[in-house]
């Protein structure tokens, strides 16, 4: 009998902030798969779940390539991820996929997930808490309120599609703000909407780094995991 195949998002980077159902499946899985890319040793998601990993958990990392359109860029390794995930599968191992957050939103798992869907395995996704719902409840920032329009958009799209979105926006979450923060400042800066941002970077982890004044801070190096939250003045 094959086994489960579980997507875990464990949150921003509290281990306290993992769901009690998240929990329960990391405790009771055979195979933890561990993401990470080609430059970095070690798994975030991991060390984040590890409070609740029991003793004779089998661990295997995984590298995942960083792909923009997964249909049109799905390489090798990718492949070969697939292959040992439905190897250790069929051995009658149930099996969980880490990732930061939630595993519908931005993920390397939604990836995994389409690998998988079409391959006759049961599947089960346990959501995460986002980073910007932490940050929003941590720094006392209310997201969104009465009829106020979200816009979620990662700062790695094109230019024109985040200007786009912030002038259709009364509030904006910005993810993923490393490589070109300081064109994003400047953006912020020309919609009105620098005044009222907060930059969190590894919300929850050790080294999490708050920066209020963006405009002051758009040369700094930031960290992948780095999310903005802002309003119109």
């Amino acid at each position: 009998m094959s086994g489960i195949f579980y997507g875990i998002g464990v949150g921003p980077g509290d281990p306290e902030l993992l769901t009690v159902k998240a929990i329960k499946a990391i405790e009771q899985v055979d195979v933890l798969i561990a993401p990470k890319t080609e430059k970095k040793d070690g798994s975030v998601a991991l060390s984040v779940a590890k409070p609740y990993l029991k003793k004779d958990v089998e661990i295997v990392y995984q590298v995942f390539p960083m792909v923009k359109g997964f249909a049109e860029n799905s390489t090798d390794a990718w492949e070969a991820n697939k292959q040992e995930i439905l190897e250790l599968l069929n051995a009658g191992k149930n099996v969980a996929f880490l990732t930061i957050g939630d595993p519908m939103f931005y993920s390397t798992y939604i990836y995994v997930f389409r690998l998988l869907e079409n391959a006759g395995v049961e599947i089960k996704t346990i959501p995460g808490i986002p980073a910007f719902a932490a940050i929003g409840s941590q720094l006392g920032y209310p997201i969104v309120e009465g009829d106020d329009v979200l816009s979620i958009i990662p700062a790695t799209a094109s230019p024109e599609k985040v200007e786009k979105a912030m002038q259709a926006a009364d509030n904006v979450v910005l993810m993923k703000v490393y490589k070109n923060f300081e064109e994003v400042a400047d953006m912020l800066d020309q919609n009105e909407m620098a005044e009222q941002a907060v930059l969190v970077s590894r919300a929850g982890l050790d080294d999490e780094k708050i920066i209020y004044d963006v405009l002051a801070h758009k040369k700094d190096k930031l960290n992948y995991l780095s999310t903005i939250l802002t309003r119109k003045n």
